[in-house]
């Protein structure tokens, strides 16, 4: 009878403890479940809120990090196969479906020195829009000119394309702009869409210096105060090449790129060195120096004749993250402003 009544008493407790974990389970569950919901309407699915969320809160990256790493995600993929990130692959595991495989042309053109010629770059892409400043205030006593010759080079959409977001070099132009006022240089971007002017004007991609120059002409015309024209690009170089660690955080490294064929290139040049050589006193080797171009089968201007305080700059790779880029233009913005303040 004694041992009876103890095996009872035991089997209780063991149904007590298991009644506790079912409960923490389901708790976790609806915890993890309720928090990936809240994430989801936090969450922004166009580049303009994207950019917007950027501007306002330094973490916005945990979101959509949260959400893909997902305890949902992770059990579907487990118990089913299908990986509820990768809607291709749900359409050949339930429906059967294949989809033929995209065959995309190289959007670069090789010279006889077998190097990649970067302003020959394909423009008009499927794979990027067109990205409008989300905050675009009047700024007075202009004082930085930030524009994107190629507007549609894009960086690392890891993370990011579920939602519709594909992060370029105008975000960037962007962030630095949004930066440089909040330190009290007066900053404006060129929100000109370049691709549907030269499809106006009937240019070719050969074209798209000739057309960013146009605009670069009409703002020194407005603001003649203007001491320094920043066009901002990103290289085509892997990740390995264009990305650097310092003390912990992911950096996108800089190129300075000075067209040889220009009368001002002198002045381009000691412009350009003065912000390498002090992006790389405050981080070592962030800066990839300067690149000199010039000759037959290369632009060999970037539109530094028009100005000696024009500047072309190379920030990050095709594989990096947006984030990385924004660690990048908060050192750009805080030399760009001691430069500035060093000219006064």
């Amino acid at each position: 009878m004694r041992r009876r009544f103890v095996a009872k008493r035991r089997k209780k407790k063991s149904l007590k403890k298991m009644k506790y974990i079912i409960l923490i389970l389901g708790i976790y569950f609806i915890y993890q479940i309720g928090s990936g919901l809240l994430i989801k309407v936090q969450l922004t699915n166009n580049n303009e809120d994207f950019l917007r969320a950027m501007m306002k809160d330094s973490n916005h990256h945990i979101l959509y990090e949260k959400d893909q790493n997902s305890l949902l995600t992770k059990v579907t993929k487990l118990l089913t196969g299908i990986d509820m990130q990768n809607p291709e692959q749900t359409l050949e595991t339930v429906f059967h479906y294949k989809q033929e495989p995209f065959k995309k042309e190289s959007v670069f053109v090789q010279n006889e020195n077998n190097n990649l010629m970067e302003e020959q770059e394909e423009m008009v892409s499927k794979e990027t829009e067109y990205i409008k400043d989300p905050n675009s205030e009047k700024v007075k006593d202009v004082r930085v000119y930030l524009y994107n010759t190629h507007q549609t080079e894009n960086y690392s959409m890891k993370n990011l394309e579920p939602y519709n977001i594909t992060p370029n070099v105008m975000m960037a132009s962007y962030l630095l702009k949004e930066k440089l006022n909040k330190n009290g240089i007066g900053t404006i971007v060129e929100e000109t869409n370049i691709n549907e002017f030269m499809n106006l004007n009937h240019w070719t991609v050969k074209d798209t210096y000739k057309a960013s120059k146009q605009f670069m002409n009409q703002t020194l015309t407005k603001y003649p105060e203007i001491d320094l024209l920043i066009d901002i690009h990103r290289d085509a170089i892997p990740k390995s090449a264009s990305t650097i660690q310092i003390q912990g955080k992911n950096y996108a490294k800089v190129l300075f790129v000075i067209g040889l064929n220009n009368p001002n290139y002198q002045k381009n040049m000691t412009v350009s060195k003065k912000i390498s050589d002090l992006i790389n006193t405050k981080y070592p080797k962030l800066s990839r120096g300067i690149m000199q171009k010039k000759g037959a089968g290369v632009n060999g201007v970037y539109n530094q004749d028009v100005n000696g305080n024009v500047i072309l700059i190379e920030c990050g790779g095709y594989e990096n993250t947006i984030d990385e880029v924004s660690n990048t233009i908060e050192v750009l913005s805080t030399v760009i402003t001691e430069y500035l303040e060093e000219i006064d």
